[in-house]
């Protein structure tokens, strides 16, 4: 497969699957584009690893996909359509090889059930399966200041906060508690999957601590190049919606799953453009 063929296929998977990130990834320039979509399908693919269960050995699949990781960074594109593209896209923009191994590494705790004890695990788990993800794409939007790095950990810590409280009740279901066990005793929840004040109020406690980190990570966007502006401004702008949504719903996140609408995405994505 030419590198070219592998770009298509990588935009495919991320037209059909990045909910929030495409619509941000078209305010791009299209080498830009075409490189948040190699590093979206194989953020997709380890998802995918880590939650089919239709996959009857898990962990050795995510396992040979560390392997052909490692062989694809040596010069040896492992036979998958979206290792092509990959591979041009991490060198050309020269992004960090270690981020991708902690990628696999995040998704790979979530193979068992997970119970997470204090917000310092539930950071260190952030880090991994979002933090990584910011400090990967600004290579691609291009940054001066060293400062930039901080700022886009903890843009990361406030999207995947922001998913976790989307996704309570599935993931509870999974026996997946990503919110800390002392947060959970000081507000006396005991049931995550029935509505109730403590709750409630867990949720109000857990949405104003990601509302901090978007608010400390905002000063990324002016150290981002000014072209790639646009499409950072986006992608803040459609997860902090989310999370103002799943704030308006009074924190009802069990009995619906809250999305943005694509009519809102396409309004911020217009206003990003302009703004």
């Amino acid at each position: 497969m030419t590198v070219q063929e592998s770009y298509a296929f990588c935009e495919r998977v991320a037209r059909r699957e990045a909910k929030n990130f495409y619509y941000s990834f078209l305010l791009l320039a299209p080498g830009q584009r075409q490189a948040m979509c190699a590093i979206y399908a194989f953020m997709r693919y380890c998802d995918d690893l880590s939650d089919d269960e239709s996959i009857a050995d898990r962990a050795s699949a995510i396992l040979r996909w560390r392997e052909d990781l490692e062989t694809a960074f040596a010069g040896h594109a492992p036979e998958h359509a979206l290792w092509p593209a990959f591979i041009d896209a991490v060198a050309r923009y020269n992004i960090p090889h270690i981020y991708f191994f902690e990628m696999i590494d995040g998704v790979s705790s979530d193979l068992e059930p997970r119970r997470i004890q204090t917000f310092d695990e539930l950071y260190a788990y952030c880090y991994q399966v979002a933090s990584v993800v910011g400090l990967t794409i600004i290579h691609i939007f291009g940054f001066d200041s060293p400062d930039a790095l901080k700022l886009a950990e903890k843009c990361g810590i406030a999207f995947q906060l922001t998913n976790i409280l989307r996704d309570v009740r599935e993931d509870a279901e999974k026996d997946r508690v990503y919110l800390p066990e002392e947060d959970l005793q000081r507000f006396h929840v005991v049931n995550l999957t029935e509505r109730s004040e403590p709750l409630r109020e867990l949720l109000a406690f857990e949405a104003a601590r990601a509302g901090q980190y978007y608010r400390e990570s905002a000063p990324l966007v002016a150290m981002v190049h000014a072209g790639s502006r646009p499409s950072l401004r986006a992608l803040i702008g459609i997860y902090s919606r989310l999370l103002d949504r799943i704030v308006a719903s009074d924190y009802d996140v069990l009995s619906r799953r809250i999305r943005v609408p694509t009519w809102q995405k396409i309004w911020i994505l217009l206003l990003s453009r302009w703004a």
